[in-house]
């Protein structure tokens, strides 16, 4: 049994049809990249996981648990963590203070202390910044936060969108040595990534979506190699 798979999922804005028949899966320690240019469906397909947007038609599945229609805070209870675009940290809060509100579902105050700890031995520089407010952080740090608030859960599958998204190659480096280090350590990923070489780089298989629909999928190591996927995503001519 896959942790999450996704069946002929469509999801719509408005009268928008933004996902059309997805279907994908993820396996428990995994690495799952989503590829593809702007507006292809891959936050859409994020957003409708984690319950933001429901689908009108389809199934999506945590093991054997449906969650198609369950409100976000349910899903997030199930395991689900989301980073979304944009970090979405709160800058006034300090970075301890952020880091407990992802840790909102947990009663057990020795529990959310040793998910600090561990957000910590991630996020080094975090540990560094415990008191100061996110709003001062650089983008790169911001990016850890958010990270290692979607950590505090200790989340079955954590979904990461975009988290290169504005930062300088060496932190890009950084940030996507913490996510493959965070894996081994055994956490499930389903990565969007515009930076298709750097997300390929990492993940064990990817699927490429084109307006709502997935137009192929295979192993990082073929897509990597395929020639529509070098010329359209990896500017290789």
């Amino acid at each position: 049994m896959s942790l999450l798979t996704l069946e002929n999922v469509h999801s719509y804005y408005g009268r928008i049809h933004a996902l059309k028949g997805i279907s994908l899966t993820v396996e428990e320690g995994e690495i799952v990249t989503l590829i593809g240019a702007n507006g292809a469906g891959k936050s859409t397909t994020l957003r409708t996981i984690s319950g933001l947007l429901h689908p009108k038609q389809g199934r999506i599945l945590l093991k054997d648990q449906d969650i198609s229609q369950m409100n976000p805070h349910l899903i997030v209870n199930a395991g689900v963590g989301h980073v979304p675009e944009g970090r979405g940290i709160f800058p006034k809060l300090t970075v301890k203070e952020n880091l407990e509100i992802g840790a909102f579902v947990i009663d057990d105050p020795l529990e959310v202390e040793r998910r600090m700890e561990y957000a910590f031995e991630m996020f080094p520089r975090l540990k560094e910044r415990i008191a100061q407010k996110g709003g001062t952080l650089s983008g790169g740090e911001q990016q850890m936060l958010a990270t290692a608030r979607g950590l505090m859960l200790n989340p079955h599958i954590l979904m990461l969108d975009e988290p290169s998204m504005g930062l300088s190659p060496v932190l890009v480096e950084l940030i996507f040595d913490i996510i493959k280090q965070m894996n081994e350590k055994g956490t499930t990923i389903l990565l969007v990534e515009q930076n298709a070489l750097m997300a390929l780089s990492i993940a064990h298989r990817g699927y490429v979506l084109q307006t709502g629909e997935i137009v192929l999928s295979d192993t990082a190591a073929n897509l990597k190699k395929n020639e529509m996927v070098k010329k359209a995503y990896l500017g290789v001519e």
